[in-house]
């Protein structure tokens, strides 16, 4: 089982809390990123740590408590600050590359595959994704549960060091997410991915988490797909910018959400870069879309099975590692995650959900807060 990481209190104590907790654990992703970044980016540490200062001020701008939630965990995990803004920053750093040097041959990247299920009989909203990554992953990801002085409560699945990933809270709002890229992913400052991933957490409403992602800045592409018990929900494919450059899908005619890593919206109207890194996404895409057609979309063991799915092998749904490629080449599943927004639970492989049993987490108690006494005067 990946570790889990319970934290409460300030944004900084959090912080601390998250970082001393799983040190080793931050340590590995900072050593791992070191060797991927110089691979994918052609950049030494110093070069990445001086372009991921650059966006301490985006950051600061759009919400300090994150910066200071950063500035935590490197303080306890006694490592640099500027480390842990470079790992916060590594999908700018990756994707952009490409972006920036069209002529750079640059591997394959593995990534990711989600969905939202909205029944309309009230059968309860599903959200999840397989996380596919480079293989170090394994060592590093970690499940957070939050418990913050001001904010939602939230538990998300993420690499040790990072802000967040995909997950939910106790407002009953899911987050799945998949990487995209396109020509304009230059790496211009502005809100980060993993930054902007757990800003969404700290949402109330759905309109809220929407308001989020229109109200700053965006660094990068990306697809966020938010679900919400109140069964809502809504795919957004970004393209760095503000609120001109989100372009918004609801479920289809069978109450479902897909995606992978392509841009998929009829309105987009850029170079596609995340094809040409992840040519797999479309033909992931295409055996899930069929997938939810033959079987029951609202059955929590029909992600289950499509999620373990090898169509396409090695690079399938359920994705393996190519034991032949380098060490910063190999990908696989590293987690799958299926929640349940009405119970508050949520179905988890701590691996490929081939060979690794998902198991059930109920955070209805987690999620609980007392209610609060009045007075009659």
């Amino acid at each position: 089982m990946y570790p889990h990481v319970r934290v409460s209190g300030s944004a900084r104590t959090r912080g601390q809390q998250y970082g001393s907790q799983v040190p080793d654990r931050v340590a590995r992703s900072i050593d791992a990123y070191r060797k991927v970044f110089a691979h994918y980016a052609h950049w030494d540490w110093d070069k990445v740590t001086h372009e991921a200062m650059r966006y301490v001020d985006p950051i600061d701008e759009f919400g300090p408590q994150y910066l200071e939630e950063l500035r935590g965990i490197a303080e306890g995990a006694e490592v640099p600050f500027d480390d842990i803004m470079a790992i916060n920053v590594r999908t700018e750093v990756m994707y952009a590359a490409k972006a920036r040097n069209a002529a750079m041959q640059l591997p394959r990247v593995g990534e990711c595959t989600a969905f939202a299920a909205v029944p309309s009989d009230g059968r309860p909203v599903l959200v999840g994704q397989n996380w596919d990554w480079l293989a170090h992953a394994f060592d590093t990801t970690i499940v957070l549960e939050s418990d913050p002085t001001s904010g939602p409560r939230f538990v998300t699945a993420v690499e040790a060091g990072l802000l967040a990933k995909t997950g939910f809270n106790e407002y009953g709002i899911g987050l799945a997410t998949n990487a995209l890229a396109c020509e304009t992913d230059l790496g211009q400052p502005g809100v980060p991915f993993h930054v902007m991933l757990r800003a969404l957490l700290d949402s109330v409403t759905p309109a809220h988490a929407l308001a989020t992602l229109q109200r700053a800045s965006r660094s990068s592409s990306a697809h966020y797909l938010i679900a919400h018990r109140d069964h809502l929900a809504l795919g957004i494919e970004a393209t760095p910018g503000g609120f001109a450059d989100l372009h918004l899908t609801s479920p289809d005619a069978r109450g479902v959400i897909l995606h992978a890593n392509h841009f998929v919206h009829d309105r987009f109207d850029h170079v596609d870069v995340g094809l040409w890194l992840m040519p797999d996404s479309a033909f992931r895409y295409q055996r899930a879309d069929r997938w939810l057609t033959e079987q029951d979309p609202f059955d929590i063991s029909t992600y289950e099975a499509l999620l373990s799915d090898h169509a396409g092998h090695p690079t399938g749904i359920c994705c393996h590692p190519n034991l032949t490629a380098i060490e910063q080449e190999q990908e696989a599943t590293v987690l799958s995650v299926i929640m349940d927004l009405d119970a508050m639970t949520m179905r988890f492989a701590d691996g490929l959900p081939c060979t690794t049993a998902y198991r059930t987490i109920d955070y209805s108690e987690f999620f609980r807060r007392p209610v609060p006494l009045t007075r009659a005067d």
